[in-house]
């Protein structure tokens, strides 16, 4: 018998990796792809945060199961990672967290609050008082043009506006491009985080009425710190595969700015400013899916 799978914490993981062309399986117990010549490519699956597969990809029902067993998130992309189809959902999630998420959510009072903490978090200042939720969306996305457009001057880029086809990748120009590609790597990784801790990815607070409206809220936290100034730096430099470029940088930016060890502490820390208490889970709730067994030895010895 195998002894018990111990996945590692999502912090502790490899933020995302991408899979274009293969098969996906489990052989001789490993998580390998396997290309159209039979040779076989090792994935440390356990280690790895999010797992987006490309048209190309094909994955078996044992691949399947033993990304969900270790937590690993695994999301049906397009070319370059532009649209997204589906996603699984590693395990762990609990319902008392999306009923904490529910509730703040639909109290306009707390959502409010909520979407307040938000606006400070991300532009390092307090928002102007005794606006609607209405209100600061628009007074973000002035500030978020305007951010577009410091970055395209700093970067020397003849930046127009951010707009894109999605089911025409090519017609974007490159600027828009390159963001296409580095947000899908930040929305990703998020989503990844926010199934781990047990919330929903819908039921957001600044987006609303999208399968993943948090996952925008949560995202863009981050987004001016890490992926956005990757895609400006690449499309200054007009590489051949901009695409290819921009996920290297985002996954060096990721690493750099421990960004997989704030995203859940983030999420509580906006969600505690709804005022709201955190239910506590029922007395028959399960536990959590990959709960470590108490170690023999002290923290100085290997499990």
């Amino acid at each position: 018998m195998l002894p018990p799978l111990r996945p590692l914490p999502l912090k502790e993981r490899l933020s995302v990796m991408f899979l274009e062309r293969g098969r996906l399986d489990v052989l001789d117990g490993a998580f390998v792809v396997v290309d159209k010549n039979g040779v076989r490519t090792h994935i440390p699956i356990g280690s790895v945060s999010c797992l987006m597969l490309e048209p190309g990809a094909r994955v078996s029902h044992a691949a399947v199961c033993l990304a969900a067993r270790v937590g690993c998130l695994l999301v049906w992309v397009g070319e370059a990672g532009v649209r997204l189809y589906a996603v699984g959902q590693p395990g762990g999630a609990r319902s008392d967290k999306l009923i904490y998420q529910v509730r703040l959510a639909s109290d306009p009072s707390a959502r409010l609050k909520v979407v307040r903490a938000m606006y400070a978090l991300r532009f390092g200042e307090e928002p102007p008082a005794h606006r609607s939720v209405e209100q600061l969306r628009g007074i973000e996305g002035a500030r978020v043009r305007a951010m577009y457009r410091l970055l395209a001057k700093r970067y020397k880029i003849n930046w127009k506006v951010r707009n894109y086809d999605p089911t025409n990748w090519g017609s974007g120009d490159l600027p828009n491009r390159c963001l296409s590609s580095a947000t899908a790597c930040l929305y990703g990784l998020t989503e990844a985080a926010i199934l781990a801790a047990g919330y929903s990815p819908a039921v957001g607070f600044i987006h609303t009425g999208k399968p993943r409206s948090f996952v925008f809220d949560i995202a863009d936290l981050f987004k001016f710190e890490t992926v956005v100034p990757v895609a400006f730096r690449v499309a200054a430099r007009k590489p051949v595969n901009p695409e290819r470029e921009v996920r290297l940088a985002c996954r060096d930016s990721f690493r750099r700015t421990k960004l997989l060890k704030r995203i859940i502490p983030t999420i509580e820390r906006v969600l505690a400013a709804g005022g709201l208490e955190m239910p506590q889970p029922p007395p028959d709730a399960i536990g959590p899916a990959f709960a470590d067994p108490e170690p023999l030895g002290d923290d100085g010895h290997r499990g």
